[in-house]
């Protein structure tokens, strides 16, 4: 048992030795982005599109923070089949430039989230769209930086991470190492360079020039698409434009996860997808989950010697490697100590995910089943 202990502990050491000297650092948090004061900015060139589904209890509160942004904003808003009044809220704020458009029936084949920005996509006319979820609260001036950050460095595509709510235990413990799981698939550094292989967007705040919509075809191209925002960022990026994604205390999503449900449904929602539906894939990720998170902590209760050494040395690393997201979050860094249990959690939730798919069903949410074809 020693030996087999040993084996592993030494192999997590590696790995997260690699980790943390890649060039790309993908557990630092260099790409953010917040508004540097606020003004009275120009926004005449910007239409938000926002995506809505049973949206009244946080609309209000995204529309007054849209309304603090800057003079000449447009807001468009497809109410997608909502039966809790959301249309009625969102008229009831008093945005300027507010447009509302009922949904149509849903086609087959489309996701409802895509299918309803491509309907709003029709209807705008400005140089700039911003793709904007009904529950991001953004903070004055977020929109001028991200119009800024777009034109300065010339990105076609500029994407925030929102800083998702962490004040219930079960926020705390898992929300960070959502972002933290996603920033190591998705390395930002990599994403925002001009590499082909790698691209990502975080789909609650995503600016695109609009006439890149067009250029790909418009949200048809990924109709399907569970993971929707990175597989936009791979169309616009191998068009041979340009993307950036970042984070920011600025963008805030009001979603509530107070209890354990509702966080492991918004993940077993696309994280079989996320793994291609390859039973392959699956197997590895159990065996790396197993191997990095789970081993260096069996080796510290039961090893002994060199494996006691080696499993501390991996135990050490993968704390180190989770700080930096606890400290960008203002989250205190015991939390770290329970990342082998949260690697856990989110392996429970991935098989969930493929079982799901198993049984013929690719996705489930906001009342809506998505099946295998």
């Amino acid at each position: 048992m020693n030996i087999i202990l040993l084996i592993f502990s030494i192999f997590a050491s590696v790995i997260w030795f690699i980790v943390l000297i890649l060039p790309w650092r993908p557990w630092l948090h260099g790409e953010t982005l917040e508004p540097e004061f606020e003004g009275d900015y120009d926004l005449s060139d910007v239409t938000v599109l926002i995506p809505a589904r049973n949206e009244a209890d946080v609309i209000a509160v995204t529309l007054q923070g849209l309304a603090k942004q800057g003079r000449g904003l447009k807001v468009l808003l497809v109410d997608d089949a909502s039966d809790d009044g959301t249309a009625a809220v969102a008229k009831q704020v008093g945005v300027g430039d507010l447009s509302i458009i009922n949904s149509q029936s849903l086609p087959d084949g489309w996701s409802g989230k895509l299918w309803a920005l491509e309907q709003g996509a029709r209807e705008v006319q400005t140089a700039w769209t911003l793709l904007l979820d009904a529950d991001i609260l953004l903070s004055p001036g977020m929109v001028a930086s991200l119009l800024a950050k777009a034109k300065n460095d010339n990105r076609q595509l500029v994407s925030i991470m929102a800083c998702l709510r962490m004040e219930s235990f079960w926020e705390k413990l898992l929300m960070p190492a959502f972002i933290y799981f996603f920033k190591l698939l998705y390395p930002f550094r990599l994403a925002n360079s001009d590499t082909p292989y790698v691209a990502a967007a975080a789909g609650g705040c995503i600016l695109l020039k609009t006439n890149v919509i067009a250029q790909i075809g418009g949200f048809s191209t990924i109709r399907g698409a569970i993971i929707d925002d990175c597989n936009l960022a791979r169309q616009v990026k191998k068009r041979g434009n340009r993307i950036w994604i970042g984070l920011s205390h600025s963008v805030v999503s009001m979603r509530c996860y107070d209890r354990l449900e509702p966080i492991w449904e918004m993940v077993a929602r696309s994280a079989f997808t996320q793994l291609s539906y390859s039973v392959g894939l699956l197997m590895l990720c159990t065996l790396m989950i197993a191997s990095l998170f789970v081993m260096p902590v069996l080796g510290i209760a039961w090893g002994a010697d060199q494996t006691l050494v080696w499993s501390l040395v991996a135990y050490a690393s993968l704390i180190i490697c989770y700080w930096p997201t606890l400290r960008y979050y203002r989250m205190n860094g015991a939390w770290a100590l329970l990342l082998p249990v949260i690697a856990c959690f989110y392996l429970a939730m991935t098989w969930t995910s493929a079982f799901r798919f198993w049984q013929g069903v690719r996705s489930q949410w906001k009342n809506r089943v998505y099946s295998v074809k």
